[in-house]
């Protein structure tokens, strides 16, 4: 048991040390450089890249919905984010609602 102690220390001291450095550093660093252009860019598209899995080839419960159901859902999440100027939490609530509503009419 304490030996489990000693990997959360540690894996809390290497966590928090990077979170560190990101403060000391964040200063110096320019949000309009090319490279941080570019590390904003590979953020989004390992964000669509993940999304598109969960709709494509989704795992578990989610795996066994059809794919019009997934594919409806993502499109009423993108109508209602855009029709709700922008926002973000409506838009993820209209596609998890539709997705519900469709999955207890249908299954």
């Amino acid at each position: 048991m304490q030996s489990a102690w000693w990997f959360i220390l540690v894996g809390a001291i290497v966590t928090y040390a990077w979170r560190g450095a990101g403060v000391a550093l964040s200063g110096r660093i320019d949000p309009n450089s090319a490279l941080m252009r570019w590390t904003s860019c590979v953020a989004y598209a390992l964000l669509a890249g993940l999304i598109a899995r969960l709709i494509v080839a989704p795992q578990g419960a989610l795996g066994e919905t059809a794919l019009w159901m997934r594919l409806t859902a993502a499109g009423a999440a993108i109508i209602a984010y855009f029709l709700c100027r922008r926002s973000i939490p409506l838009g993820v609530a209209a596609g998890a609602g539709w997705l519900t509503l469709m999955t207890a009419i249908l299954v």
